[in-house]
């Protein structure tokens, strides 16, 4: 089961929905947590599962759940930010449970911020690949600048909700930057925070973010391989106990 949690209520009608779950590059979250940062979000919440691994985060000497949401109310922006990979039996749950409470809210425009391995994206040139919900986000996202991608398979908990979000007509852009899979770089967020600047109005200062996302990726790098070692010392419980499903 996965719950989300308000610490106090908030109106999010009219508000618009950011978010980057880990993924190839880590430039969603580098780039959310520059954007909460920015912006000086108020943190009004979190998610909880039991699917979810048994970590936390330690932000400012404070144990902090790892997925959390914040809310500006001059930008009318409200965001998630995870530091840790879904796994892959949550993530259908997960994407119902955000997808819910952004209908429930009265959220009126959602944004997904992804990295896309540069081996597929390539065409020979720097571009910044789009998913949209709607003709309406379809051209919002071409008039920023984006190429929109015609043929292929997305996964991901952003490409479910960008799923729900097409069958409700909500407007749904997924910004897609090419990536080095190898590679964790604070460049790759700063492209995708122009784009943010450019759909919202928003005149976001990005000249910082290579430093600052350094310190993100620094972080949310040691939270993935704190997750990989608990994952692998559960396998490990399991499996000297008996047959299991990881088996």
């Amino acid at each position: 089961m996965i719950e989300v949690k308000l610490l106090k209520k908030s109106s999010l009608k009219g508000y618009t929905f950011i978010e980057g779950f880990p993924g190839v590059g880590l430039v969603g979250p580098m780039a959310i947590s520059y954007l909460i940062d920015k912006l000086d979000m108020e943190y009004i919440g979190y998610i909880e599962s039991s699917m979810f691994p048994p970590l936390i985060a330690i932000h400012g000497n404070k144990p902090m759940p790892p997925i959390r949401m914040y809310s500006d109310a001059k930008t009318k922006i409200f965001a998630i930010l995870a530091e840790f990979a879904i796994p892959i039996n949550a993530t259908s749950e997960l994407s119902k449970s955000v997808y819910d409470f952004v209908r429930e809210s009265g959220i009126g425009k959602i944004v997904s911020i992804a990295g896309i391995p540069n081996q597929i994206a390539s065409s020979g040139k720097n571009e910044v690949f789009s998913m949209a919900s709607t003709d309406s986000a379809r051209k919002e996202a071409q008039k920023a600048g984006m190429k929109p991608v015609v043929e292929g398979v997305a996964t991901g908990t952003s490409a479910l909700i960008l799923m729900s979000a097409t069958l409700d007509a909500i407007p749904d852009i997924n910004i897609l930057v090419p990536v080095d899979p190898s590679i964790l770089d604070p460049k790759y967020a700063e492209t995708a925070m122009v784009f943010v600047n450019k759909l919202l109005s928003l005149n976001i200062d990005i000249t910082e973010l290579d430093k600052e996302a350094k310190q993100v990726e620094e972080k949310i790098r040691e939270l993935l391989q704190r997750n990989r070692q608990v994952q692998d010392a559960h396998k490990k419980a399991v499996d000297a106990a008996g047959p299991s499903m990881y088996a």
